[in-house]
């Protein structure tokens, strides 16, 4: 498995998969048992996977826990990312949001639960309303100043506030933020729009999770309803619940019959070619519930899908960029003298 620096701002070194730990227990119905999840840790271990993604809330815990006990031998291996936000078990009004006192309460949480002093790389999960996002900066750089948290960014958050939050905490000499996670795939990729750009712009490292869609982009779900959609009541699981969902399934069965693959490992290695292609470190997290799934999408890693296939998948789940950039693509073309699509158009600098 390559490696990569995640981002710009950091000389942080991240293995080109992260493992997605939502799957590591069962509290939340599907999930891996302990002597399992172990297997998957292993085997992504041994593979060269050094990112490992979790999150307080996951498993109601449980995840974390399990990782503790997988990281005690060999801590210093791996980069360790967790999340704060929904709280570990039974939400409630002092236990949720990303407030600063949640945040420390959650982090020494997390630490315990993890069985380490430090944590590589603190996420807020989603944004809280009710918190400034100068108030979630200033908690970061507290973490960071103790020791307990290395890095830190913003998952789920909307393209204007990480670009107002990168800005502040540049300008103010707070610990920068150094990542944006959001979901990713051929069958999602509004964020095409605003989020890949303004990481670009900011240099940040990129997760992307879901890349599967939830399970839609492996097809099952076109003759069973079991996995995510009846195990978490669909949850994060994309629906063929429009025209272009339809097509872009339909393409990817269509290329992993030509190319004698299973559509996961088409859908993936389409994925790994943006990842790969793009001027920010981007790296998908994976989210095995078993370990047949886990050597599907190692499997990918060494699939190179030809020109005229990543073409069409390209164009058939393009997403509408809307206002104002298909105005942009047209004043490009028709004023400018030149089509858009042919311009590489460099990273701004940082601030």
């Amino acid at each position: 498995m390559r490696h990569t620096s995640f981002g710009r701002v950091t000389g942080l070194r991240v293995s080109e998969y992260a493992l997605g730990t939502g799957n590591f227990g069962t509290a939340w119905g599907g999930g891996a048992e302990q002597p399992e999840a172990r297997v998957i840790f292993d085997r992504f271990a041994e593979a060269g996977g050094t990112f490992i993604d979790t999150a307080d809330v996951y498993s109601n815990g449980d995840s974390e826990r399990m990782l503790g006990d997988f990281l005690a031998t060999d801590r210093d291996h791996f980069v360790v990312a967790t999340k704060y936000g929904l709280g570990a078990g039974a939400p409630g009004v002092s236990t949720t949001g990303t407030s600063r006192r949640n945040m420390i309460r959650s982090v020494e949480a997390s630490l315990r639960r993890l069985r380490t002093d430090r944590v590589d790389l603190l996420w807020a999960h989603w944004p809280d309303p009710t918190t400034p996002t100068d108030e979630i900066l200033a908690g970061f750089d507290h973490l960071v100043r103790e020791g307990k948290v290395l890095h830190a960014g913003l998952s789920n958050f909307p393209a204007w506030q990480a670009s107002h939050a990168a800005a502040v905490a540049t300008l103010r000499g707070w610990t920068p933020l150094a990542a944006v996670q959001f979901e990713y795939s051929l069958a999602e990729r509004t964020a095409d729009r605003e989020l890949l750009p303004m990481a670009r712009a900011h240099g940040l490292g990129v997760n992307l999770w879901s890349p599967l869609g939830g399970g839609l982009l492996t097809g099952k779900y076109r003759t069973s309803s079991s996995g995510r959609l009846t195990d978490w009541n669909g949850g994060v699981v994309k629906l063929e619940d429009t025209g272009q969902r339809t097509a872009v399934l339909d393409a990817v069965l269509d290329i992993a019959r030509e190319l004698a693959l299973i559509p996961a490992q088409v859908a993936m290695a389409w994925l790994l070619n943006v990842a790969r292609a793009d001027v920010t470190p981007v790296v998908p997290v994976i989210g095995p519930r078993n370990l047949a799934q886990l050597d599907d999408y190692l499997a990918a890693l060494d699939v190179t899908l030809p020109d005229e296939h990543l073409s069409r998948l390209n164009k058939v789940s393009a997403p509408s960029l809307g206002v104002p950039h298909e105005g942009i693509a047209r004043i490009s073309k028709t004023v400018l003298g030149g089509d858009r699509a042919d311009v590489t158009v460099p990273p701004l600098p940082l601030v």
